[in-house]
């Protein structure tokens, strides 16, 4: 198979840190490459040198046989590179047809250059129906929900006709239908012979649709596997340089009494549904569903971001007045949202800024901010939760997907939680990290603090939970305790029907 793109001995460096150390990758003609690695091992570095939003210090591109020298964005899409990022990048004020051909509108009129609005909705809707989206294009981006948002950039890249495909993190907010469909379309734009650059942390996915797999672990490569090798073991084995053991750690399954009580909840989501439920100290209580189902709507409601219609929110006996975030966070009450570059961090500002936001008055002094002690409580977390960070004055948007997310949970441990609510917690977070972040949820659970873990991925919400709630149209369709989990059960209840 010839090959389409080289990346050749790439080297790059950031104050700080060697971010990749002579890496080398290379994608034949319709071949579909997986690149794995944890969180920091340069795998968006790698792929930020390729998009031209970051230059290499050392090594060449090739491309088509040629060496190439892409400097800008505007470089690699003209070469018929394109790209689908992990973290959104659209525009919700406009429809979906507009974000798809932001930039690329088809004009008519000659010299008066008039956007061709009918072109686009037109070449919008082939798209969407080629991905099996039942979306108009004049929808807002505001209405749709965050996976719906991420199928739309898959078709926006869809729609460049690129001859190389990059692909970061395309699942992580899909639900398992619409993840399917996803794999189908990648086997079909291989079989028309466009290549595919295939990143993701869903090991799974990636046994079903690569042709090989390019592991990066610290910045270096760290070996590759033809078809034919690929397993999940072989794959974390080349990702973290050891096999990882007992993935998930349960709690001991003893009986608390109720802690957090919600009781005859209704939100604005399905103001029709009242939901009520409890969460016992040191329990996590999971909460599946199928995209849409109101999870993420509850968690919200209940942290005061959008306040409920109705219903009392207990804690350890005594009611609360929630009205605001603010009232849940000085209740113990805090929520790790699903969209952390959006809701749960402030990109711009650094990682000590963003770890003390929520507890400031623990690092001040008659209403002054003491930045020795503010950095301190940075230092100890970014210690504990082990951020990969230079310094805890990197601005947090030069952080890995994984670290960003570490940091969003280290803001909330610096204090005192009494209730955390994870929406996603390993949203586009390697195998390694999620180990690591199941035994923190574990260790809170063991202090006596309630969990609510919100979760689209089946095998995690079985595999952390000590209880299930499965959501289904904004209500809650029915409990499942440890000794009845299985897909088949928690579907079930998913879709409507009771628990077989």
């Amino acid at each position: 198979m010839s090959a389409l793109l080289e990346l050749k001995h790439i080297t790059k460096r950031f104050p700080g840190v060697l971010a990749l150390d002579d890496v080398s990758l290379s994608v034949g003609s319709g071949e579909v490459v997986a690149v794995i690695g944890e969180n920091g091992a340069g795998k968006s570095t790698l792929m930020k040198i390729l998009g031209g939003v970051h230059q290499a210090d050392a090594g060449e591109i090739w491309f088509d046989g040629q060496p190439v020298a892409i400097r800008q964005v505007a470089n690699a899409l003209a070469l018929g590179i394109g790209f689908m990022h992990q973290e959104l990048n659209v525009l919700d004020n406009l429809g979906v047809a507009a974000n798809m051909f932001l930039g690329r509108e088809p004009t008519w009129g000659g010299r008066l250059q008039l956007i061709d609005r009918k072109q686009i909705v037109r070449d919008s809707e082939q798209y969407l129906r080629r991905l099996g989206l039942d979306l108009s294009p004049h929808t807002p981006l505001s209405e749709l929900s965050l996976a719906q948002q991420q199928m739309v950039e898959i078709a926006r890249a869809l729609s460049q006709h690129a001859r190389l495909l990059v692909m970061d993190e395309p699942t992580s907010s899909l639900t398992l239908s619409e993840t399917e469909r996803l794999l189908a379309t990648v086997r079909d734009l291989s079989k028309d012979g466009v290549s595919v650059i295939y990143i993701s942390h869903r090991l799974g996915e990636i046994e079903s649709c690569a042709d090989r797999v390019v592991a990066l672990r610290d910045g270096r490569n760290a070996g590759e596997l033809s078809c034919g090798e690929v397993s999940h073991d072989r794959m974390v084995s080349l990702m973290i340089g050891r096999k990882l053991e007992d993935l998930y750690v349960h709690g001991t399954g003893a009986q608390q009494p109720r802690y957090l009580e919600v009781l005859g909840m209704r939100t604005r989501y399905r103001p029709q549904h009242e939901i009520s439920f409890d969460v016992a100290r040191g329990e996590i209580l999971g909460f599946a569903g199928l995209v849409g189902a109101g999870r993420s709507e509850l968690a919200q409601a209940i942290f005061g971001v959008d306040a409920p219609l109705e219903g009392k929110v207990r804690l350890d006996g005594r009611e609360l007045s929630i009205h605001s975030a603010r009232d849940a966070i000085d209740a113990g009450i805090f929520l790790a949202p699903e969209d952390r570059r959006r809701t749960g961090l402030v990109v711009e500002m650094s990682v000590r800024e963003n770890i003390t936001m929520a507890g400031l008055k623990q690092c001040s002094a008659w209403s002054l901010i003491r930045f020795d002690r503010e950095a301190e409580v940075a230092r100890q977390q970014v210690q504990a939760l082990r951020v990969k960070t230079p310094s805890v004055e990197t601005t947090a948007m030069n952080l890995s997907g994984g670290n960003q997310q570490k940091v969003v949970l280290a803001k909330w441990l610096s204090l005192e939680p009494k209730v955390i609510i994870f929406d996603e917690p390993t949203r586009g977070i390697d195998v390694g990290a999620k180990a690591e972040i199941y035994r923190l949820m574990r260790d809170l659970a063991d202090r006596g603090v309630a969990i609510m873990m919100i979760s689209s991925e089946m095998e995690e919400v079985i595999g952390v939970s000590d209880r299930i709630a499965v959501m289904c149209e904004g209500d809650i369709a029915g409990f499942l305790n440890r000794e009845e989990f299985s897909e088949q059960a928690i579907m079930n209840l998913a879709v409507g029907r009771k628990a077989a």
